[in-house]
Order: structure tokens, then sequence, then C-alpha cells
């Protein structure tokens, strides 16, 4: 998971709130809780260009807690608020 690239999907709006934010994908209509403004910023972070590591790292996060991260970020990927970038086709 460290080394993937993942980005917000553009189906996916962020409403701040005082306990982290809400995340709404307006394709399938699924509403998240974002409970930590840690977890905010990492999401924020993600650009698809950068990795998860460089995310983590770049928000100041603790390595004791990434691997609660990774579960939560995994668990957006699968509920389908971040995707994995896909490479870009040179020719």
């Amino acid at each position: 998971m460290l080394d993937r690239r993942l980005a917000l999907d553009s189906q996916v709006a962020l409403r701040p709130e005082p306990f982290g934010a809400l995340a709404y994908h307006y394709g399938n209509r699924k509403l998240v809780f974002l409970r930590h403004p840690d977890v905010v910023s990492v999401v924020r972070a993600l650009d698809g260009d950068t990795t998860v590591a460089a995310a983590l790292t770049t928000c100041g996060i603790d390595q004791a807690r990434w691997p609660a991260f990774e579960a939560a970020l995994s668990s957006l990927e699968r509920s389908e608020m971040l995707h994995e970038r896909r490479p870009v086709a040179t020719g």
C-alpha cells in the first residue's frame, strides 16, 4: 500500500466538519465519514503522483500510525472514494 499512488476520485467531494470531513461520491451515492483531520490531510495530499508513504510523510504522520492509515485508505479505496492512478500510455 505504501508505494501505491492513489488519488481522490473526481466524483468525490469532501465537506469539512469539526471531526474531519464527509466524503460524498456523486456517482455511487456513498457517504463516508473521515473521522480525523489527519485522515483528511492525507487524502487531500494524495494526488496520484505521490505515493501513500510520501503523503504520510508530507503530512507529518508518525510512522507508528501508518498501519491505521493504510487500513483507512484501503477502506476508502473499496468504497470507490480513492482510486489508483493509471499509468499514462506514451507512444
